[in-house]
């Protein structure tokens, strides 16, 4: 009897201690598997990898502790000012079979929707969504992107106002820019709006390409112009200070869409902040890493706006900024 019973206690022990072998072994065996990095692809056009906004949206990870190389790996595809390199740059992003794309504007954004249905798309920052037919609506995306807009109605109204103040006479105003862009599509009624309010007529200038530039500056000139208005594009941004300075030599008061054409030698621009926007656009990824689909998450408007004005270049152009202007700036350069 005590025999059976010492035989039936050596087995017990004997299953005890290969259970905890077994479940020891799968612990070790699941340690030693490698943790799996997201991916995330950032496709963008004008600015350089080593750009403030592309800080911008880094910092962003790393405030949700994200540290590039050990808990998210990044490919960055940089277009170098050509928006005809996008499509072929998507669709080497996809290839690789990331997670995310992140991209850096309209032109961007198409390009990666075009090359993927399934890949989760964060715009940083983008005129139109809806408008562009990226998104069913800010607030119910419903496909595979989402993100931020940078456009908020009273913007156009603003800088027209804004050149009004500075320049009380004007009565045409150019408006340089992408025209046939379809994010721009709601940008031109509400500087329409804007310009028939303060009886303002307005000559559009088409910039498809980079020697589309010096001809739409002799056209507002010819057209004789008193001030501009740039409206967003690829081209724009890229040859910022090459626009700059034809605004200058045409002695043409121009307010930009963009702070970077300001510090590049540009008169003033009345802008959404974009470094926030890129920061903000790392939550967009957190959360879909975490599980949350593109369809359910809300598209955000901007919340921060910056008025930056360059003295120099006033000095240059001709015009003399009012105090009560100046005093409303958020930023002055001298």
């Amino acid at each position: 009897m005590g025999m059976k019973h010492d035989a039936t206690g050596r087995r017990k022990t004997f299953c005890f201690a290969l259970c905890a072998l077994l479940v020891a072994l799968g612990l070790s065996a699941e340690a030693q598997q490698p943790k799996k990095v997201p991916r995330v692809g950032l496709l963008i056009a004008s600015f350089s990898p080593a750009s403030p906004r592309i800080e911008a949206f880094l910092q962003g990870l790393r405030e949700l502790d994200y540290v590039e190389g050990k808990d998210i790996a990044i490919e960055y595809r940089y277009a170098e000012g050509n928006p005809d390199r996008l499509p072929a740059l998507a669709a080497e992003l996809v290839s690789l079979k990331i997670d995310i794309i992140v991209t850096g504007g309209s032109s961007p954004t198409r390009a990666a929707k075009e090359a993927t249905v399934t890949i989760p798309i964060v715009m940083t920052q983008d005129i139109d969504p809806v408008g562009s037919g990226f998104v069913a609506s800010l607030a119910r995306p419903g496909g595979n992107i989402t993100g931020l807009s940078n456009f908020a109605p009273e913007l156009s109204g603003k800088r027209i106002e804004l050149l009004k103040e500075i320049v009380p006479k004007i009565s045409r105003v150019a408006v340089p820019g992408a025209l046939s862009l379809p994010a721009n599509a709601q940008a031109l009624k509400e500087v329409k709006a804007a310009a028939e309010a303060l009886r303002v007529k307005l000559q559009h200038l088409d910039i498809q390409n980079p020697t589309d530039i010096e001809s739409a500056f002799r056209a507002a000139s010819k057209g004789r112009a008193e001030a501009a208005l740039a409206l967003p594009g690829a081209v724009l941004i890229s040859h910022r200070t090459q626009i700059a300075g034809f605004a200058a030599k045409n002695r043409l008061p121009t307010i930009y869409y963009a702070t970077e054409f300001v510090e590049d030698g540009g008169l003033m621009s009345y802008a959404p902040n974009f470094a926030d926007l890129s920061r903000r656009a790392a939550t967009y990824v957190d959360k879909i890493l975490k599980g949350a689909k593109p369809a359910d998450i809300p598209v955000e408007q901007p919340k921060k706006f910056e008025f930056v004005i360059n003295l120099k270049a006033a000095k240059q152009i001709g015009v003399t900024i009012p105090p009560n202007v100046l005093a409303r700036a958020d930023r002055v350069i001298r």
